[in-house]
């Protein structure tokens, strides 16, 4: 296989490309208009030209930043309300728009970038870590995600798939604090 080749195995599953290979399904833009789809669409962020579910995602930092001061089990369950609500905002707008997940709904990424970001300091250096993690999990989709991704419709399978990149991006945060702080206790 070819670098180039490679390249975009890595970075495009075979759904994706086709996604991107498929006309575009414009949104009516009185859309935003109701507050349903205003959700499911990241307050517009969705709606941008290219990487929508990355654009939207940052959305997801002001959340963690008001939710971080939270105990974790107290931000587990605004993160599971978050979720519940997303199932239904999610089934709305891509009901509404005859897509099973449109690349601009993106409430999935938001909460799935909080769940990621369980029990991590609020710092930049952890924020941006978190963000680029949960990003390459919800882009790569290594398995089960692919497997959720295509069988499961609906919102709950448009928001089930992100969680379980959640899952992901938060192992490998949570190991990565393991490392600092061991470290730290090591050489101190």
């Amino acid at each position: 296989m070819r670098g180039d080749q490679l390249a975009r195995g890595l970075f495009a599953t075979k759904q994706k490309q086709e996604a991107m290979d498929r006309p575009r399904h414009p949104i009516p833009p009185r859309l935003l208009a109701n507050p349903v789809h205003l959700l499911s669409f990241g307050f517009g962020t969705g709606l941008a030209p290219k990487g929508p579910g990355t654009v939207g995602t940052l959305v997801g930092i002001p959340f963690f930043l008001l939710l971080a001061p939270l105990t974790t089990p107290v931000y587990l369950l605004a993160c599971l309300v978050l979720f519940l609500i997303g199932i239904g905002l999610c089934e709305a707008s891509a009901r509404r728009l005859g897509v099973h997940d449109h690349s601009g709904i993106v409430w999935d990424e938001i909460v799935g970038f909080l769940l990621a970001m369980t029990a991590v300091p609020a710092t930049w250096y952890w924020i941006l870590l978190g963000f680029i993690l949960f990003r390459v999990f919800d882009i790569w989709k290594p398995w089960p995600i692919r497997n959720v991704d295509r069988r499961l419709g609906g919102g709950f399978g448009i928001m089930l798939d992100d969680v379980l990149a959640a899952l992901y991006a938060w192992g490998v945060l949570q190991a990565a604090i393991w490392l600092q702080t061991w470290n730290g206790m090591a050489g101190g």
